[in-house]
């Protein structure tokens, strides 16, 4: 094979990694440009592998693993140029070619640890006395690589490994497919001024006009979907919502997913383990679908016993409208809402007024650069995907250092990803020449927009904008504080069932007296939020509390039912089965699953993640609560604990590291009165 001398397969590799922190021009997008980066990706990428691939006889790390996570790299950068913009570009032709390229990519990351002449190249160099020697993070690499040999069929009989790299693809096929029809499904109901009874008028006046004169249309996203499930009077029509919203891409998307369970319990035969959940859960915090299981029988009882109690008295308030039979899926939320404002005087409208974006997205950063030792400063965004994006940059307080850049892209539009995600466009790592990578992330979310005589003004509560806004900015800085020397444990990578916690824990912020009363100010008088607003709000936040951790527990439950059996599902019946947990009838007609992105899209057998992360995320946050909630020393171990190391280190070790022991369930359960 082609040997080079050290000197210049490092120089390649630098050259393959320069000007990387340049900001990549997004406004001057198109669907060729999309074809052209992720081609430009695999070229940097595969001409890395095949420095390593030359290097077979070697037993230099530098010269046979160092360039497979430079590639790695490369695709994340390629993935940022290209394939991100399926998600967040107004050009239909540019998001069909970014779909592509995103299935181009997956293939080719997921397609890597097939190749047999990589694996005979790590496989040597595993074997050699300087593999022996390898501690630290890269030993953790070096084992993880020879994990993904493993899972990639690597020990398995020709004919086998053959199959799975087939089926693997096919998958890929299937979650891409299952991503863009949930994504174009832009379906809603039509309905009248009269329909719109309970909403605010700021409501009203965002909604697109229908197609008959004098009708409004409502989406099934959420700065649409939310409001009118939680104010609008008419029955009937929450009704004609949800059932809209349940069966978003039902008919293309059941087939999908039935297919790519039936892929995946094919592929976990082919490893001899029993189900696909065993086969996935290996590579995360929980190991296995038993320890899920035995976490379940340690929450979900409580929780169960807490939906019951909640489900009777929110039919005790819909029997004082005349509602006769059981209260259903398209109620619960309604009274939920009408509880909160008789029990405890909260109107989501009032405390909206006093949560404009700027001033929370203002108290974010004081909040998190006090803790966590940061500074952000908003930078131009002229090169950005859209103009409503905004560009910032992060860093260190005590030395200045440019830790890293994100966007923010926080309003809804059509094609444009229909929840809220945080996206690796580039991911920190250390460059051949010593340098480290600076990372790029984008937020984007579905918030609801600003209109002609008012800013965005975000809802409160549990599950809220709020919320989500501080959530998914816990994504943001875990990207991008990472220190991880390789892209292998950067942008996140811890397991995927700990990747939660460091965004769980950000919401607990949202809820304390002392940070709301920093930012929330009136948008027209700049009055701070009054305190008994605030009480009220406090007073309100486990409100139901039952009936939301019993909705997650389905979530998850349901995800396993599909992923945790051998046999073929009747995908129905585990949806109906693992739905009753919340006690509410569950709506004939419906299918549910088909919108349930995260079944396709790498959480499968993974969603109970979710409530996992959440658990643990409450724990961490037991620190902070105990030691002060705005305590730099507390901060700076969590930084140091928890986000720089990201993935390379077990996520037992990093909350053990952070906590001083392992995670438990008990403040979860305090924080709600539940045990």
């Amino acid at each position: 094979m082609d040997r080079r001398a050290p000197g210049e397969s490092q120089r390649t590799l630098h050259a393959a990694c320069t000007m990387r922190d340049v900001l990549y021009d997004y406004n001057n997008v198109t669907a060729q440009t999309v074809r052209d980066e992720v081609a430009a990706a695999v070229a940097r990428a595969e001409e890395l592998v095949a420095r390593s691939v030359a290097s077979v006889n070697a037993t230099s790390f530098e010269e046979t693993l160092a360039p497979l996570d430079l590639a790695a790299a490369e695709m994340v950068i390629g993935y940022g140029r290209s394939a991100f913009l399926a998600h967040v570009h107004t050009d239909s032709a540019v998001r069909d070619a970014a779909q592509v390229a995103e299935e181009r990519i997956s293939k080719w990351n997921v397609g890597l640890p097939f190749r047999p002449e990589v694996y005979r190249a790590v496989r040597a160099f595993a074997d050699s006395p300087a593999a022996a020697e390898l501690t630290g993070e890269r030993r953790r690499l070096l084992d993880r690589l020879l994990r993904d040999f493993r899972r990639a069929g690597n020990e398995l009989a020709p004919d086998a490994r053959s199959e799975l790299e087939q089926l693997q693809n096919r998958l890929v096929e299937l979650q891409v497919a299952f991503a863009r029809n949930i994504n174009e499904d832009h379906g809603g109901i039509e309905v009248d001024r009269a329909g719109l009874d309970g909403l605010p008028e700021s409501f009203i006046e965002r909604l697109e006009p229908g197609t008959e004169p004098g009708t409004f249309k409502v989406g099934t996203k959420g700065p649409e979907y939310t409001p009118f499930m939680a104010q609008a009077r008419r029955r009937d029509l929450r009704e004609k919502l949800l059932r809209r919203s349940w069966n978003k891409a039902a008919a293309v998307n059941r087939p999908l997913l039935e297919e790519a369970l039936a892929v995946r319990r094919r592929m976990a035969a082919l490893f001899g383990v029993s189900t696909w959940a065993h086969h996935a859960m290996e590579v995360k915090m929980a190991g296995n679908p038993e320890r899920v299981r035995a976490f379940y029988d340690d929450i979900v009882p409580p929780l169960e016993a807490a939906a019951v109690r909640d489900v009777a008295a929110l039919q005790a308030m819909a029997a004082k409208d005349r509602i006769t039979d059981p209260i259903q899926h398209w109620d619960w939320t309604y009274y939920d809402n009408n509880q909160a404002l008789q029990q405890h005087g909260i109107n989501q409208e009032e405390v909206s007024e006093y949560l404009p974006l700027p001033s929370v997205m203002a108290g974010l950063f004081e909040l998190t650069g006090k803790v966590l030792g940061l500074e952000y400063r908003e930078i131009n965004a002229k090169d950005a995907w859209h103009p409503s994006v905004s560009l910032y940059e992060i860093r260190d307080r005590a030395s200045g250092e440019l830790l890293a850049h994100f966007y923010a892209d926080l309003f809804p539009r059509d094609g444009k990803f229909y929840h809220a995600a945080a996206f690796p466009l580039t991911v920190g790592h250390r460059r051949p020449d010593g340098s480290y990578q600076t990372p790029v992330s984008a937020i984007v979310a579905n918030l609801t927009p600003p209109s002609a005589d008012r800013p965005s003004l975000l809802k409160h509560g549990p599950g809220s904008e709020i919320e989500t806004l501080f959530h998914e900015f816990g994504h943001i800085l875990h990207m991008s504080l990472t220190r991880a020397e390789f892209a292998r444990f950067s942008g996140a990578e811890t397991e995927w069932d700990f990747v939660e916690a460091p965004s769980q824990i950000m919401e607990h912020w949202t809820w304390q007296p002392s940070v709301l009363a920093s930012f929330a100010r009136h948008y027209r008088t700049s009055e701070p939020i009054p305190s008994e607003l605030v009480t009220k709000l406090i007073a309100g936040r486990y409100l139901n509390v039952g009936l939301r951790g019993a909705r997650q527990v389905s979530f998850g439950a349901a995800d396993l039912a599909l992923h945790a059996t051998s046999e073929p599902v009747d995908v129905e019946r585990a949806a109906r089965e693992t739905a009753a947990v919340m006690h509410l009838p569950y709506p004939d007609g419906t299918f549910q699953l088909a919108s349930f992105g995260h079944l396709m899209g790498s959480y499968d057998a993974g969603y109970y993640g979710y409530l996992w992360a959440e658990v643990i995320g409450d724990d961490m946050w037991g620190r902070f609560a105990d030691e002060g909630i705005d305590s730099s020393t507390v901060g700076a171990a969590y930084r140091r604990a928890v986000l720089e190391p990201n993935g390379t280190r077990d996520g037992d070790d990093l909350v053990a590291d952070f906590l001083g022991r392992p995670a438990s369930v008990h403040n979860y359960l305090k924080m709600r009165g539940l045990g």
